[in-house]
């Protein structure tokens, strides 16, 4: 039994947050390894195919370094980084097979994923703490969640990555 200063990320770990994932109407799950107020965010993202991830990115305050870091542990999605106006500017597939396995993204990178296989999971480390009301800056022309044009918008990306 591990020591209570001690976590671990173990496959059970995985699977029941997949599960989670699979039940929720986002089709993704967080388990996070810090706590809201700290200043390393540090969790596992379990996500299903169908997930919609409206573009943005974030802006931090000045002492806080704007990053986002994305491990692939489990399975793969589809990057996609755009413009300001929503073009896309690069798409890369990110594995657990490889050959890139993750990938970091710079301050005001806009940006959104698509989930290519089931139970997908991915290490996302940037700088905190979290506040849910400034942490993201979406672009105002994609839709909100939960619409068909969301759905449509993931199909569309999804293309992207048809050849793999």
């Amino acid at each position: 039994m591990p020591h209570p200063a001690v976590k671990l990320l173990t496959q059970d770990l995985l699977q029941t947050t997949a599960e989670q994932a699979q039940s929720s109407p986002r089709l993704r799950k967080n388990y996070n390894f810090h706590t809201l107020p700290e200043r390393v965010q540090r969790f596992i993202n379990v996500m299903q195919p169908g997930t919609y991830v409206r573009p943005h990115c974030h802006h931090r305050p000045t002492h806080v370094n704007g990053f986002e870091f994305f491990l692939v542990i489990q399975g793969s999605l589809g990057m996609v980084v755009m413009d300001e106006q929503g073009t896309v500017l690069e798409a890369h597939w990110v594995s657990d097979r490889g050959p890139v396995r993750a990938i970091e993204l710079a301050e005001g990178t806009y940006h959104t994923l698509v989930v290519l296989e089931p139970n997908t999971a991915i290490l996302e480390i940037k700088e905190g703490p979290y506040d849910p009301q400034t942490d993201k800056h979406f672009l105002p022309q994609f839709p909100a969640e939960g619409t068909p044009e969301a759905q449509s918008l993931v199909k569309t990306w999804e293309a992207y990555f048809a050849h793999l």
